[in-house]
């Protein structure tokens, strides 16, 4: 299984603008691209399937949120809280996105690829908002992915967009 994890840094207490429209943007790209969708630490009180419902109210993005819904009926949307220990297994290994990856933890998109078609399944985590993803998870994830390969940062929907494009191309359809 793949897997778009993204993980709140803006506000953990006040619902924003910017959490709505990051879910309906990636839920597109997520759905186009065989990932399934999670999200972690934002400030809902509601499950999975309210807040898909409501989120498809907000917004026009992703045909006013068709990819998110059949996401969720085929069960590849999950919301979670942020994760104290570790991510859910079911995910498969988690992945950091970033532009500056640890030497010792990179991997290549073409090596993640590879591995994928071997049958892994990876949580590839994108951080929402200026502060990107907490150290924390640098520290406890054992593989880094730079999508650009250059060192690149890219803006966070860049990034939701280009993490599963670039290896959906590289994946053979399961």
């Amino acid at each position: 299984m793949l897997t778009l994890g993204l993980v709140n840094t803006y506000d953990r207490i006040k619902v924003l603008d910017a959490h709505y429209r990051s879910i309906a943007r990636a839920a597109p790209i997520a759905y186009s691209f065989g990932f399934a969708l999670a999200l972690f630490g934002f400030p809902f009180n509601m499950n999975a399937g309210e807040l898909c419902r409501y989120a498809a109210d907000k917004t026009t993005i992703g045909e006013s949120g068709r990819y998110l819904i059949e996401m969720y009926e085929h069960n590849r949307f999950f919301v979670f809280d942020m994760p104290k220990k570790g991510f859910q297994p079911q995910f498969g290994e988690p992945v950091v996105t970033t532009s500056h990856p640890d030497q010792k933890k990179t991997v290549t998109p073409a090596k993640l690829a590879d591995e994928i078609n071997r049958g892994g399944s990876y949580l590839l985590l994108v951080g929402l908002g200026h502060k990107g993803l907490p150290e924390e998870m640098f520290k406890r994830a054992q593989l880094h992915l730079d999508i650009t390969g250059m060192g690149v940062a890219l803006e966070t929907c860049t990034a939701i967009g280009a993490v599963p494009a670039v290896l959906g191309v590289m994946v053979k359809k399961r």
